[in-house]
């Protein structure tokens, strides 16, 4: 698709100022999503769907804590038989929470799964294509041979979830894509859409609306880009394509990482009005996503991005300054402050207060990568209300760079104030973005919230190439602040400053403990600036997550292992207890090693 075609399309309803998209209702058991329903929270259990005691267990407590629709992976039909007990036993406990199968390659796991729960998620990827990640051209008439192919495989489950009043998720993982896809529209958010709509077409042959959609990536940016782009094509294909959307930042990983990386992708497109349920997929127990999600939807009705007091009559927009569909850096130029270059191609620089600065001043220079650079009170910076278009105009007649933010206290959220000025500042003005216009006074402020904050403001903005520097005002504490700074950073594909991790959520699949797994694997490689891991418990979404990551740590089989290098796997079933090892050694066999220092010190 080129460029221009992007540019034309439109994906939200306006991009300064909130309007949730508008969707038709599915019903999944007793929980309607989309329509004038609230946001849903989902997760997915952990345990071994063989397990029923297990399963029921899990199942109650995440209904318990808020969860409103429960994922139990169904590898084979065997499993899927077991879904009878669980959904059982569950309703026995006098719980009605709806159960979704999630299907990986099998369709007559589906089929049997379709007769027990509520929803089916299916992946358009796998459910009727084995990965084999061959270069070959389709004809035309070869690629619709192989439509006819899927429709012949898919097309069944479509009829079963119609006459048992089954819901459905058609969900495209990005690791995940066909090879007749992949060669087609390659690895790539329009790929991930096409995917997805190829199943929806089948749906709709057979009458069946009682659909949703999701489009996952571990990559925030590939994220939003796919979800933005998925919209875009159903505005297109008419009013009755308005199907809602599921959300989630897949391997989103665990801690602080897994959820900044998660509000940056979610914040982002429910701060667009898109998005009718969602999960949080943390490397963590299932019960520690339920939290995060409820702050992520309760952080969107906090932030004034359904309560704008100003005329948007008034705005005078122009053309939008960016691509939403293609990330770009906005094209300001460079200045130098304080001895730091930035603006340009310069990295984006974490700017502090005074106070913050002179609280740090005594070990500055101990604080390795969490240092502030530029000090905001003496920078130069000018303060514009991007609705004050005389204020635009001045500072669009000086011809010298100048770094502009906006004030506090101004009465509009964060990123479509943001948005506003990027559009109306001439784009050789770098700009620097804050969290918050709200200043934190307080040392009792919820981190979860304030972490939340930041990410979705900042992340998004940097999503959309907006931002040169960035400043935290949410929270207090010195250290604390500069170290959301960087994450974010780091989250959203800005800077990197330390080693990346992409690492799925624990399921019925994985095939080691991934929560253990991945804190070895950071004890060992944490020290590794910039290189990306990938820790991913079984081979559902592995390859294709990992094509960003310089190496993968993959379960093959029950306490084995394999080893990849970027989507190449290059060591074979090395039992569990001496992987950790040689994955070192693969690193060091690639001259991605260092040696950790002797004292690593943290903020």
């Amino acid at each position: 698709m080129t460029a221009e075609a992007k540019s034309a399309l439109s994906y939200c309803t306006d991009l300064f100022a909130y309007q949730r998209r508008s969707s038709r209702e599915v019903i999944v058991g007793n929980v309607g999503i989309g329509g004038n329903n609230p946001i849903r929270i989902q997760s997915m259990i952990t345990s071994d769907t063989r397990d029923t005691d297990a399963c029921v267990a899990e199942i109650l407590q995440l209904a318990k804590a808020g969860c409103e629709i429960i994922r139990v992976t169904a590898q084979t039909k065997k499993y899927a038989e077991n879904l009878e007990n669980i959904r059982e036993g569950i309703r026995n406990a006098g719980c009605e929470v709806p159960l979704v199968a999630d299907i990986h390659f099998k369709p007559d796991a589906a089929l049997e799964a379709a007769k027990w729960v509520e929803k089916i998620r299916v992946n358009p990827g796998n459910y009727a294509d084995k990965k084999k990640f061959e270069t070959r051209e389709y004809t035309d008439q070869q690629y619709k041979e192989e439509l006819q192919r899927i429709n012949e495989k898919f097309t069944p489950l479509v009829k079963l979830c119609k006459q048992l009043g089954r819901a459905m998720r058609i969900g495209t993982n990005h690791g995940s894509l066909s090879d007749r896809i992949m060669n087609r529209f390659g690895d790539t958010p329009r790929g991930m859409v096409e995917s997805a709509l190829e199943f929806a077409h089948i749906a709709r042959e057979n009458n069946y609306h009682n659909f949703l959609f999701s489009m996952k990536a571990s990559n925030p940016k590939v994220m939003i880009e796919a979800y933005r782009l998925l919209v875009a094509r159903l505005i297109e294909l008419g009013e009755d394509w308005n199907y809602p959307i599921h959300l989630g930042v897949t391997e989103a990983g665990d801690g602080e990482d897994g959820r900044i990386k998660s509000a940056i992708g979610i914040g982002s497109l429910l701060s667009d009005g898109i998005g009718d349920t969602i999960r949080v997929s943390l490397t963590e127990d299932a019960i520690h996503e339920i939290p995060v999600a409820k702050a992520i939807v309760n952080n969107l009705e906090t932030s004034n991005c359904t309560n704008q007091t100003w005329n948007k009559n008034t705005l005078q927009r122009g053309t939008l300054s960016y691509n939403p569909f293609s990330y770009n850096r906005r094209k300001s130029q460079p200045i130098e402050i304080n001895n730091h270059k930035l603006g340009g191609a310069n990295t984006v620089r974490v700017f502090t207060s005074q106070e913050k600065w002179n609280a740090l001043a005594h070990k500055i220079n101990k604080l390795g990568d969490f240092k502030p650079e530029i000090i905001s009170e003496t920078s130069g910076l000018t303060e514009i209300n991007p609705l004050d278009q005389e204020a635009i105009n001045k500072i669009n007649a000086i011809h010298t760079p100048t770094l502009v933010t906006i004030p506090d206290h101004t009465p509009m959220a964060v990123i479509h104030a943001y948005r506003l000025l990027a559009n109306k500042l001439d784009a050789h003005h770098p700009i620097l973005l804050k969290d918050t216009f709200t200043p934190s006074t307080s040392t009792q402020n919820n981190f979860l919230e304030t972490l939340i904050t930041a990410a979705r403001n900042i992340g998004t903005l940097l999503c959309d190439g907006i931002g040169d520097a960035i400043l935290i005002q949410g929270e207090q504490a010195p250290g604390q602040s500069l170290r959301l700074a960087y994450n974010i950073l780091q989250s959203a594909g800005t800077r990197i400053f330390k080693t990346d991790y992409v690492a799925c959520p624990s399921c019925g699949r994985t095939l080691f403990n991934l929560q253990e797994t991945t804190q070895k694997i950071r004890a060992a490689t944490g020290h590794l600036k910039g290189v990306r891991i990938a820790i991913m418990g079984c081979i559902v979404n592995g390859p294709g997550e990992m094509a960003d990551a310089d190496f993968g740590y993959v379960g093959g089989a029950p306490n084995k292992i394999n080893l990849y290098i970027n989507k190449t796997p290059v060591k074979f079933n090395i039992p569990e207890t001496e992987a950790v090892e040689q994955l070192i050694q693969l690193i060091k066999e690639n001259d991605k090693w260092i040696d950790p220092p002797k004292e690593l010190t943290e903020v």
